[in-house]
């Protein structure tokens, strides 16, 4: 009942923390399109650009941890879990393409730099100061969010977010830039400098999301803590691990071991140890899964005597 309480609560948290994203988006979204058509400003136009495609990925960020916190079902035994790394992967594959179009946008204008054209300069600051300011709060309690829940598809959105916060005050010092030089040629500058910083954030995403979409494995860390909790229990009968598989769906982490026992332990007794190591190894993971498949010792290559393996298990 606790580890349910559990995970209703931590599905509340990414609910809300998506939600508070799509809404926050929208907002800023409205005042960039109106500062960028006011102003004639390819670097504002650029970032509501990027914020458009944050918008969408809070969207699918949103969707996804409803879908991925309901139970497992007949079609879907282990869980929904893998629809936040799609959205991840597809959040990562968005960055990289509003990335692209930023670049392509910016270097036209940086070409067509001979036919500068004046633009307002004080609404575009004002947009982009206030954008900068709520980026950095919003993101910030995305990345909390993320890390208390493992959530791939928060900490992509929080990703975005964090982006924003820097392509803003990029593009805010452009503009005081412009404002204060008269060169008009900075505003595209600092697009392209925009563009690569969110086409950085993108190529890295996508291998961590990739990553979780292939089964990829869990973190050294991870595997360190897994391997030092199976240690401790050398002295209840645990004479060997044969291997270690782990993986990752969503939020869960999926552990599966092969583990070798003296050969003449009960079926009982091997039940109740695979159940407490299970139990030992979950404690350590806010949301996990072990699965263990035991081996009598005798066929691990040590082939010396049943009676050495029952030896052990009886010290």
């Amino acid at each position: 009942m606790d580890n349910y309480n559990l995970t209703a609560k931590t599905n509340i948290k990414k609910k809300t923390a998506a939600f508070v994203s799509v809404v926050s988006n929208i907002s800023l979204i409205v005042l960039k399109i109106i500062a960028g058509l006011i102003t004639g400003s390819v670097s504002i136009i650029s970032e509501a650009l990027h914020s458009l495609a944050d918008l969408l990925a809070s969207f699918i960020a949103f969707f996804s941890v409803i879908k991925s916190s309901e139970p497992e079902d007949d079609d879907h035994p282990f869980g929904h879990g893998k629809y936040e790394d799609m959205a991840g992967f597809i959040e990562a594959i968005l960055i990289i393409l509003t990335a692209l179009y930023i670049l392509y946008i910016a270097v036209e204008k940086l070409i067509k730099a001979g036919q500068n054209h004046y633009f307002e300069t004080n609404l575009g600051i004002m947009i982009m100061l206030f954008s900068t300011f709520v980026n950095f709060c919003v993101s910030k309690y995305l990345f909390y969010t993320a890390k208390k829940t493992d959530s791939i598809a928060l900490l992509t959105d929080a990703e975005h977010l964090s982006m924003d916060v820097y392509s803003s005050f990029a593009i805010l010092l452009g503009l005081v830039a412009v404002k204060y030089t008269g060169l008009y040629i900075l505003d595209p500058i600092f697009a392209i400098i925009v563009g690569a910083i969110i086409l950085r954030t993108g190529l890295s995403l996508t291998k961590q999301a990739s990553n979780n979409l292939l089964d990829g494995a869990l973190p050294a860390k991870d595997k360190d803590l897994i391997k030092h909790t199976l240690e401790s229990f050398k002295t209840r009968g645990l004479m060997g691990v044969k291997s270690t598989k782990t993986s990752k769906s969503g939020s869960k982490k999926v552990i599966q071991l092969v583990i070798f026992l003296p050969c003449k332990m009960s079926l009982l007794d091997t039940h109740t140890l695979c159940d407490e190591i299970e139990h030992s190894i979950e404690e350590q993971f806010s949301n996990a899964s072990v699965i263990i498949h035991a081996e009598p010792n005798c066929i691990s290559g040590n082939r010396e005597n049943c009676m050495q393996c029952k030896a052990a298990y009886m010290q």
